[in-house]
């Protein structure tokens, strides 16, 4: 079988658009959910933008929000371009539920993050 690979938006963006991380604790702001299938596997590609004059700690919360298994924590310098924090890791449903990939921030609403996912099917 030849696996089929689609180029998908971030279920959190409208239309394409950076998400605004506006949560400054758990539970954060979605950036993403997978489908609910295990067999199907969303490599998720993300790229954050701090706006703030001052470095900002951001909280990726891969699939989960269990300390320290799913937390990914990040310095984003100030007034950066985008910054890589995400490099195509891998994330499925459980077979009846979706994962969902959530961020929040120190500073709320200076955070944005853009991204695509490659669904592979």
């Amino acid at each position: 079988t030849v696996a089929t690979f689609s180029k998908v938006l971030l279920s959190g963006s409208t239309n394409g658009r950076a998400i605004k991380v506006a949560a400054t604790a758990d539970p954060g702001t979605t950036i993403h959910a997978t489908g609910t299938s295990s067999s199907i596997i969303d490599e998720i590609w993300l790229f954050a933008h701090n706006t703030s004059g001052s470095a900002v700690t951001l909280v990726i919360e891969w699939g989960s929000n269990t300390s320290p298994d799913d937390l990914i924590t990040l310095s984003i310098p100030a007034t950066s371009g985008k910054t890589l924090v995400i490099a195509g890791e891998c994330l499925t449903g459980t077979g009846a539920a979706a994962s969902t990939v959530k961020a929040y921030a120190t500073t709320g609403n200076v955070i944005t993050i853009n991204g695509f996912v490659n669904r592979i099917a």
